[in-house]
């Protein structure tokens, strides 16, 4: 298998490409590359490798700047340190989002990811890339516990969901509080990005529970949701105009 790390902090590169390698020694680090400008002219002369490994925030830009400009349909494995990007990158070729330090089991759990992808996809590149790019269907319902009881609730009477104290939380549009056994970031690559949107590292909501923003500072909003809640939600500035070009959708 041929590998490329697109990441610009040399420590961080070194630790990827040893934590590749030992998990599988037979692996080709075909390139080690440091920023958009160096990829697009790399991916430009050279065939696609069977993987690549990138970071987001690169010094020149981010590595959805190369996959826009450079036709690279090859499965994408992203590295960061923030967990804002996730939604775009499993629109753009993601199979796996590893957050930052990078740990050795994450990437042995992103190389066997491809290799069951790989597998099912007969090695076809192109075939793969296409069915990344196509949204699966959305999840229409979550399964929650009430007591010793399993209830169904509809995506559509989901008002936001929270995590608090490591623990995920879905909050119905009347206001009942159930708790979740799954990530946010891995509940927010389930739900339709046209009704959902993650504010911060604590808020997924949905469009009918944003009664109003208002901004907060420095380029940030502060949001109100219904139903209300305990804890101020803030919107950072990076995320302010998404968030802005989400609700005028």
């Amino acid at each position: 298998m041929r590998i490329v790390i697109l990441e610009d902090e040399p420590l961080a590169r070194r630790r990827l490409a040893e934590c590749i390698a030992a998990c599988d020694p037979g692996v080709e680090i075909a390139a080690e590359l440091e920023s958009v400008a160096e990829a697009l002219d790399w991916f430009r002369r050279h065939r696609l490798p069977d993987l690549l490994f990138a970071d987001i925030q690169l010094g020149d830009g981010t590595s959805f700047d190369l996959l826009r400009q450079a036709r690279v349909e090859c499965p994408v494995v992203f590295t960061t340190a923030y967990d804002d990007y996730v939604l775009e990158a499993f629109q753009t070729n993601g199979i796996d989002y590893l957050l930052k330090p990078i740990k050795q089991e994450t990437v042995a759990a992103a190389l066997e990811k491809y290799a069951r992808l790989q597998g099912h996809f007969l090695a076809d590149h192109a075939a793969l890339a296409q069915a990344l790019k196509r949204p699966g269907g959305a999840r229409e319902r979550f399964l929650v516990r009430k007591g010793n009881e399993f209830l169904s609730v509809r995506t559509g009477d989901v008002a936001y969901l929270f995590s608090e104290h490591k623990l995920v939380f879905l909050v119905t549009r009347e206001g009942k509080r159930f708790m979740l056994d799954k990530a946010l970031t891995e509940i927010e690559g389930e739900l339709e990005p046209g009704r959902f949107f993650r504010l911060n590292r604590n808020y997924l909501v949905s469009i009918e529970a944003v009664a109003r923003c208002a901004p907060h500072g420095k380029g940030k909003l502060m949001v109100e949701l219904r139903p209300a809640t305990s804890a101020e939600v803030i919107v950072s500035q990076e995320r302010a105009a998404a968030f802005k070009r989400w609700l005028g959708e």
